[in-house]
């Protein structure tokens, strides 16, 4: 089931209304994931910062001790600013030798995310309530990727809620199941990738990662995963610049886009579009089997 939603911004003027609008969005959508949800917001570049995200696992966590033994670790000065039981901290140095002492370091978080666009934010329970209570209506920015999750296939965790993101500003939701996601992990932890979860989706947000490091573009790491992943998946990926659909070869999985002169939108159904302003007048289309469909601030 799940229910996935990207939407990103062309118009400018609109920004400051991302998170309400991808807030709407999502509640349209509560009824087909209504275990957890996430979502991930691109806004609010830090200067040369990285910002990487962490979630409490349940227990009490003591964030500023936390960011002080991550400063002293990597040489670099950290900030921490606190959401709920999410933390968000700054630095200066290297963001993927902060993420791999944080995964070592602090077994009582998850880590979300790492870049200098990127918060991760997801909890479990009814979406509308994680919505409310992490604020997204209020977060601005350019573009944003969510979902709601029925989980069918493991337990109702934070850990398993969506997005997945392993690398730079690049993450991924998903609506579907692999088949050969245990074969790729094995593969991709031997080229250095770090898991924390069990969740096919998160393998797929490596896969891509992976690609994207090794020199793809993102279309060519999404055409490679259609060899390489196998599975019936819709993905919305988002990356600092903007966001790809791609169904896979069979795209039994519903999807639906929109676009007019201030945005696009992606959806499970088309129910979540129809709140976007203009949403009337929108060019509307199923995406195809198998083709990726990008934007782009850089286009």
């Amino acid at each position: 089931m799940c229910g996935i939603v990207g939407l990103f911004l062309k118009n400018e003027a609109l920004r400051p209304d991302l998170g309400r609008l991808t807030s709407l969005m999502l509640r349209e959508l509560c009824d087909r994931g209504p275990d957890s949800a996430g979502f991930a917001v691109y806004g609010g570049e830090t200067g040369g910062e990285t910002k990487i995200c962490l979630v409490n696992r349940g227990g009490a966590v003591n964030w500023d001790n936390i960011a002080r033994q991550l400063g002293a670790a990597t040489g670099a000065e950290v900030a921490v600013e606190i959401v709920e039981d999410h933390a968000i901290f700054r630095t200066r140095g290297a963001g993927d030798t902060a993420r791999k002492w944080l995964i070592d370091n602090v077994p009582g978080a998850y880590v979300l995310s790492q870049g200098h666009s990127i918060e991760i934010f997801k909890g479990v329970g009814d979406p509308a309530a994680i919505v409310d209570r992490l604020g997204l209506t209020g977060r601005s920015g350019t573009h944003a990727i969510g979902h709601t999750r029925m989980a069918t296939e493991s337990a109702v965790t934070v850990a398993g809620s969506h997005p997945f993101s392993t690398g730079d500003d690049t993450c991924l939701v998903h609506n579907g199941s692999l088949s050969n996601h245990n074969r790729l992990r094995e593969q991709l932890v031997r080229h250095g990738e770090r898991f924390q979860t069990d969740n096919d989706s998160e393998v797929a947000a490596a896969y891509l990662a992976s690609r994207l490091r090794a020199g793809d573009t993102l279309q060519g790491a999404l055409e490679n995963g259609l060899k390489d992943l196998d599975g019936f998946y819709t993905f919305v990926v988002g990356t600092r610049d903007g966001f790809a659909v791609i169904r896979d070869p069979i795209a039994c999985k519903p999807a639906v886009i929109a676009e007019t002169d201030d945005w696009v939108a992606m959806a499970s159904e088309y129910r979540a579009i129809s709140p976007l302003p203009g949403a009337e007048h929108a060019t509307i289309w199923e995406p195809a089997p198998a083709t990726v469909y990008a934007w782009s601030r850089a286009a």
